[in-house]
């Protein structure tokens, strides 16, 4: 009776993981977190499931930033943290944070990310972390990883372009004095990186890879977008994507992109802006350079709506291309090809310097102003693109005013509803 009493206590206590070690260490102002998955896994019964598969390493993270986020240190040794729940550390001071593991974000659980992931207000966009604070620095020392599980969001999204609640994977948020370097994304939920309402933001040495195996794209998986936020370095990125390699989006100012390397990606991007027409939206002073492209969209370009506001003194320089699409562009009505010539967000000062390469098609260039605002200020030096086939590349130009003294021969008009992809020689 007894023996019968005990065995059954047994067998139910079998279900509950066995006791473990604190997964955070304090010592003085340093967190060191380590993962559960590190820790003795529960034990299993005959007929049970695993309840490691479950395992979320959210709670102690979050803790970590609330004991040492502040005038500390957090250190995440190596070894897998499942994420399995949204995260804000948007108060973070004074905070050195060093990333020797891999986090990985659940993807069986998609309806929670959908209705509980972060806005940031851009076009309805959320994310899974919101990400910021004064004097922060965030390092992954090259062994840093961040795994979206990015396959089951592209299969479940189909092509779709947007999807409410999609989590963009990490968002830096109204930070100050920001410094990221040395982490390693795959298989992101949406864009890798978002940078808003920031300023004095240095991401440093990201290697970005968010590819399909299944016969859905990876669309809208950007390396990063700005928007509202100033003072910006990216340098140092390989980023694969199945959109924008680099994006700078409305109200950014001060942004230096270099050293880039991009595959199947849309290339060094302003915009999209000016889609609230009644909000204006501006970037003033942004540089690309020293930037290489493979099989991309396009490479040096900018996509405007039919808005308000300005885009002005932007430099595309030594951008060098292999194999893509259109590797100039500029529209004034992305996406929909219409009211391009009633947009009141003029486009000025623009130089492309040192752009080289083959394109896939005959066309070099396609530029398309409104006649609302003209384009000024256009330069170009040192263009030599070719399309891959041989011949000759082409350049078609609207409504750019300085076109005598750009420095580059339009060999036609170009109409408004000229698209930003190509499907052959025109």
């Amino acid at each position: 009776m007894y023996f019968l009493v005990f065995f059954q206590l047994l067998s139910v206590l079998s279900l509950w993981p066995v006791a473990t070690s604190a997964a955070i260490v304090k010592r003085g102002s340093t967190c060191t977190v380590t993962p559960l998955s590190a820790t003795p896994k529960p034990r299993r019964s005959i007929g049970t499931r695993d309840l490691a598969a479950t395992i979320d390493d959210t709670p102690q993270i979050l803790e970590a930033f609330k004991k040492c986020g502040k005038d500390g240190s957090i250190v995440f040794t190596e070894g897998i943290f499942n994420i399995r729940q949204v995260m804000n550390t948007t108060d973070l001071s004074n905070c050195d944070i060093s990333i020797h593991g891999k986090f990985v974000w659940s993807a069986d659980n998609i309806a929670y990310w959908l209705r509980s992931t972060y806005s940031v207000t851009y076009a309805g966009r959320s994310t899974a972390w919101l990400f910021g604070g004064k004097n922060v620095s965030m390092r992954g020392y090259g062994k840093a990883l961040f795994d979206g599980n990015g396959q089951a969001w592209i299969d479940q999204n189909k092509n779709n372009a947007n999807q409410n609640g999609r989590p963009i994977s990490l968002t830096v948020w109204k930070g100050t004095n920001i410094y990221i370097d040395g982490i390693t994304w795959r298989q992101a939920q949406f864009w890798h990186t978002f940078i808003a309402h920031s300023q004095n933001v240095t991401m440093t040495n990201l290697d970005m890879n968010t590819t399909s195996n299944s016969q859905w794209k990876a669309v809208n998986t950007d390396g990063t977008d700005t928007w509202n936020s100033k003072d910006i370095v990216i340098s140092n990125w390989t980023v694969t994507c199945g959109d924008d390699c680099i994006s700078v989006k409305g109200n950014s100012t001060n942004v230096h992109v270099s050293n880039i390397v991009c595959h199947e990606s849309g290339g060094m991007c302003v915009g999209s802006m000016g889609s609230n027409s009644g909000q204006p939206d501006y970037v003033d002073n942004v540089v690309f350079e020293n930037v290489t492209l493979f099989h991309s969209s396009n490479a040096a370009w900018i996509k405007t709506y039919p808005g308000q506001g300005h885009v002005k003194n932007v430099t595309f320089r030594n951008i060098h291309c292999n194999d893509v699409n259109q590797p100039i562009y500029v529209t004034s009505c992305i996406y929909s090809g219409n009211n391009c010539d009633s947009s009141r967000l003029g486009i000025s000062d623009v130089r492309w310097e040192n752009i080289t390469g083959t394109s896939r098609y005959n066309i070099a260039a396609g530029i398309h102003c409104s006649s609302q605002v003209p384009c000024t200020g256009f330069s170009f030096e040192d263009i030599d693109i070719k399309p891959k086939d041989g011949g000759t590349a082409k350049v078609m130009c609207s409504n750019v005013k300085n076109q005598a003294s750009m420095g580059l021969t339009c060999n036609g008009a170009c109409p408004g509803n000229w698209p930003q992809q190509l499907s052959g020689n025109r």
